[in-house]
């Protein structure tokens, strides 16, 4: 059996910036735009082994924590922010290629020394 690490891309999603983007009644039904979200992020094809979506507040409501095909969901305990920088530092320090998804510049700037950064407009423009 091989020691070797697996170097895997991971995609860690700021679900509010992201849902937030789009002027779509989001904020009606916060569990709802988490929800569709992640229906979209299942069968997005995107560039990534692994998708963390990181949902906060009311989001949370829409999708149960854990596995789903190539999708984590995790359920930030306060911000999200926090959340997202843990998780995107987690995957750099485990070997892995790590992107953020978010428009704050103050999270993009705290995780610049282990994740790329990428804009809501990049993701939805996928989606």
């Amino acid at each position: 059996m091989s020691s070797r690490k697996v170097t895997r891309t991971v995609l860690v999603v700021d679900a509010a910036n992201v849902v937030g983007a789009r002027p779509d009644g989001w904020w009606k039904d916060r569990a709802g735009a988490a929800r569709r979200l992640h229906e979209q992020l299942l069968v997005a094809d995107l560039p990534y082994d692994v998708i963390v979506l990181v949902l906060e507040g009311g989001a949370k409501a829409g999708v149960r924590p854990g596995k789903d095909a190539h999708v984590r969901t995790v359920h930030a305990p306060k911000d999200g922010d926090s959340k997202i920088a843990a998780e995107a530092r987690a995957a750099a320090e485990q070997g892995h290629r790590v992107t953020v998804i978010t428009a704050d510049r103050a999270l993009a700037a705290n995780v610049s020394g282990v994740a790329m950064t990428l804009s809501p407009s990049w993701l939805l423009d996928r989606l």
